[in-house]
């Protein structure tokens, strides 16, 4: 089992910046890829990014369009924890943001293929 802990969001202002952390804890040797997911009131779930977290790979993140160019995914391996930095933020990106994990090989971008998801973190993007 993994468990998955998400901080890090609040209000902002359009423009502005954010960085969301996400926690694993558990079985974490079995994670192969983790991932951000969002969903705004209303809205399908969407996938934010996606990183590899396994070896040595040098398979790139993954961007959704929508944030490609101004969100950041990253890991520290040494604490368990995957990072989401967040710049130009603008009031679509208003949503609950979800970290997950996927304990099978290899990652990938749809939701359904990952195991552990957390509770979640929110952020408002607004004046």
């Amino acid at each position: 089992q993994v468990q998955l802990v998400e901080s890090g969001g609040g209000s902002v202002q359009p423009g502005g910046s954010l960085r969301l952390s996400c926690v694993a804890s558990g079985t974490t040797y079995s994670t192969h890829c983790m991932g951000w997911f969002r969903q705004a009131p209303g809205k399908e779930r969407e996938t934010v990014a996606t990183i590899y977290t396994q070896g040595t790979r040098g398979d790139a993140p993954w961007y959704g369009d929508s944030v490609k160019g101004r969100f950041t995914i990253s890991q520290d391996k040494t604490k368990n924890t995957v990072f989401l930095q967040m710049e130009s933020l603008e009031p679509e990106d208003t949503a609950m943001y979800y970290c997950a994990a996927r304990n099978r090989y290899g990652c990938s971008t749809l939701d359904e293929h990952f195991d552990y998801w957390g509770q979640g973190t929110h952020v408002t993007v607004s004046s």
